[in-house]
């Protein structure tokens, strides 16, 4: 990633007016994607909504909820077009910062099995394996497992 690229981004809270264009970015990237109620619930309920915006291009969105002693990543998404480039742990690293603010003693999240470049991505940024939620997720034939991950704070 360039320095200019570094330089225009921003991180900021999602907005009901997002929803519409974080749910086409959702769409093209999960084969069983949130629906616009999901994520519009998330927002009002208070949870830790984000889009990471490029020069006005919106190309990511997560979201996280917290609770007494832990944060709880709920989705990430980064525009097909903009994946492997860094986004993503961008993102993530925010969360986990965020988390700390908020006083969590560790982050969790799932992920497909089958999403091995995501669950590398967690690794490398100190996430471990705890537990597998048997068939926590739709899939085209059936269900698929999801890895439960955390990370020590």
């Amino acid at each position: 990633m360039s320095n200019s690229l570094q330089q225009t981004y921003q991180i900021r809270e999602m907005r009901l007016e997002d929803v519409r264009r974080v749910i086409l970015i959702e769409r093209d990237i999960f084969l069983f994607p949130w629906s616009e109620m999901n994520f519009a619930d998330s927002i009002r309920a208070g949870y830790y909504c984000r889009v990471v915006e490029l020069n006005d291009l919106l190309i990511g969105y997560a979201i996280m909820m917290t609770g007494p002693d832990e944060a709880h990543i709920l989705t990430i998404g980064i525009s097909a077009q903009w994946q492997h480039q860094g986004w993503g742990c961008k993102m993530l690293q925010y969360f986990i910062d965020l988390a700390r603010q908020q006083q969590a003693i560790a982050v969790l999240l799932d992920v497909r099995e089958s999403n091995i470049a995501a669950a590398n991505l967690y690794r490398r940024l100190g996430f471990k394996q705890i537990a597998i939620r048997k068939g926590y997720y739709p899939a085209m034939c059936g269900r698929e497992d999801a890895l439960v991950m955390r990370l020590e704070l």
